[in-house]
């Protein structure tokens, strides 16, 4: 049955979280469009939730799980999805914690993969990465049976999820880290990121880190420049959108800051949503209108997509 209460949640809340980032004023850094457009986001449709299901083969480390949210449409049509991909500094936390942007995502057609990934000190980087490009796989491998059109498939996670989304957009399909689980099916057709450290190299040695990469920058330069997205921008970037708290202290804003120049550098499609007065937590609690505008790009992005390459 679709999950009309899900729904109507979302609706409370969308109105809730407006109200309070209102109060705390945001603002978007593009070319002076405004910070929602109201057009690129639809009326919210109902959606069906799945039990948890089980994304990794049999002889992964791990069995790590997926919660998946269909659409509940009645057309045969093909529709985007998105891998969604929580924080917690890669060492805790859980899909609970990225539920209600799911939902949001789901109520706006897209269906919704919200993942499990393996923790760190015990599995350090590339793990994690692999885990987001194995994740990939299973929605290529379910795609007939979800009506998902695998061009037009999108990654969402805020933190460290953030940072994986946007290492696997950037370097899961070509390169180094493509080997032994990206390819073609880990290609990305938008981001939405918040709170993103596109920069290990920025942070002092502090144990998060540390404990991720599996040594410190002088022990292991090499690994922390492959594992910052913002070293591995390429002519192939896709679009990103991103958000961040101006009083961020564990992840500072230059890290978005830096990031989207470089992007808007090189022409790729971006824009940056800064939320005043917001640190790393509250930039993540009182999302409100950020994840709205974030919503908003991923659904222009995904329909130039599909008037490019229609699906059928």
């Amino acid at each position: 049955m679709p999950d009309m209460l899900g729904l109507r949640r979302i609706v409370g809340f969308s109105a809730l979280a407006l109200w309070l980032s209102g109060c705390g004023a945001t603002h978007q850094v593009t070319q002076g469009e405004p910070a929602i457009d109201q057009s690129a986001l639809r009326e919210p449709q109902p959606f069906t939730r799945l039990d948890p299901q089980r994304y990794t083969p049999e002889a992964w480390p791990e069995p790590l799980r997926a919660h998946v949210l269909l659409p509940s449409t009645q057309s045969s049509a093909l529709r985007p999805a998105a891998l969604v991909v929580h924080g917690g500094g890669w060492r805790n936390r859980g899909p609970e914690d990225m539920e209600r942007i799911a939902e949001q995502l789901a109520a706006q057609g897209y269906v919704t993969v919200n993942i499990e990934h393996r923790f760190a000190p015990d599995y350090r980087f590339p793990a994690q990465l692999h885990d987001l490009q194995q994740a990939m796989a299973w929605i290529h491998a379910n795609a007939a049976t979800w009506q998902i059109d695998t061009d037009r498939i999108v990654g969402v996670g805020f933190s460290s999820g953030a940072h994986l989304v946007s290492l696997l957009a950037l370097a899961g399909s070509d390169g180094p880290l493509a080997d032994p689980y990206g390819g073609e099916h880990a290609r990305l057709a938008a981001v939405m990121a918040g709170g993103l450290p596109s920069d290990l190299l920025k942070f002092d040695d502090g144990r998060l880190v540390v404990d991720f990469i599996g040594g410190t920058r002088a022990e292991r330069p090499e690994a922390y420049a492959l594992a910052s997205p913002a070293r591995q921008i390429t002519a192939k970037a896709p679009p990103f959108f991103l958000f961040h708290g101006s009083w961020d202290q564990l992840v500072p804003v230059d890290h978005a800051t830096d990031f989207y120049a470089a992007l808007k550098a090189q022409g790729t499609p971006s824009e940056l949503y800064l939320q005043r007065g917001r640190g790393h937590v509250t930039s993540f609690l009182l999302r409100g209108s950020a994840i709205e505008a974030g919503i908003a790009f991923l659904n222009r992005q995904v329909s130039l997509r599909e008037a490019a390459y229609p699906s059928g």
